[in-house]
């Protein structure tokens, strides 16, 4: 899941404590942040280098999406423009994907189905949200792509530097009741711009946080595989996209739990 937050030369040490406002700290964040999720030459999440490390050590992009929301229109429709002008054969794919398979991923800006998959229009179905997870809407999707769509082969997903392990339910929870503004983040966590109103709506949302990458993609295929509407003959295959590398990497846990019965 992309955040957003722009690279720098500032480095944030490593265990700070979240915070929102004076002496809040959201669960399982000093472990978080301390022993950050990466990828292992064996495909196995450990404790590497993390995003963090990158981060200005504080960060408030208000003034950039001020500039930016006045071109980011004009933009895409010229793009739109000259991507229908050759547009072709397209026109004449069906509405089944071809290649008959699914794949559930996260959202984060930096991954291209695409691009690591090898797909054209109408290969494959697509299906993105904040760290690829099985929520009960992921599953919606899945089950209407095979049971009017025809796939017959899922993938999920996940990432390295995935945003989803750098807050937790609270952490969202009470920066929403505070503010909807756009938060900031730095070295000392979670801060919230203090311009209201907010709401509670959040408390009655699970966000799908995780702390540990590959875990994250077995309990996805495990849920996914046991759905009673999730038929019992479509094997799903577990994976992380290494944003280092762009390589995909197994999850053998997830991909055995994920096998046709």
């Amino acid at each position: 899941m992309a955040l957003g937050i722009a690279p720098s030369g500032a480095v944030v040490a490593a265990g700070a404590t979240s915070r929102l406002g004076t002496g809040w700290a959201g669960p399982n964040r000093d472990a978080r942040v301390a022993a950050p999720q990466e990828m292992t030459k064996e495909g196995k999440a450990g404790s590497a280098p993390h995003i963090f490390s990158c981060y200005p050590t504080r960060w408030d992009n208000s003034e950039q999406e001020g500039r930016a929301v006045t071109k980011i229109l004009d933009e895409v429709l010229a793009a739109n423009a000259k991507y229908a002008e050759n547009f072709g054969d397209k026109s004449n794919l069906s509405l089944p994907p071809s290649r008959h398979f699914a794949i559930l991923t996260c959202m984060d800006a930096r991954l291209d189905p695409a691009k690591y998959a090898g797909l054209a229009e109408g290969d494959a179905h697509v299906i993105r949200n904040a760290g690829g997870r099985a929520s009960d809407d992921a599953i919606r999707s899945l089950v209407i792509s095979s049971k009017l769509l025809g796939t017959r082969e899922w993938f999920v997903i996940h990432h390295t530097d995935c945003g989803m392990l750098l807050f937790t339910n609270d952490d969202m929870r009470n920066l929403l009741a505070s503010s909807l503004k756009t938060a900031t983040l730095d070295q000392s966590g979670w801060h919230d711009s203090g311009e209201g109103p907010g709401s509670t709506e959040g408390s009655y949302i699970n966000w799908l946080t995780f702390t540990d990458n590959a875990k994250s993609v077995t309990e996805d295929v495990v849920r996914i595989r046991n759905h009673r509407l999730v038929p019992n003959d479509i094997p799903i295959y577990g994976y992380i996209c290494d944003v280092k590398s762009g390589k995909l990497v197994e999850v053998p846990e997830a991909t055995t739990a994920g096998k046709a019965r």
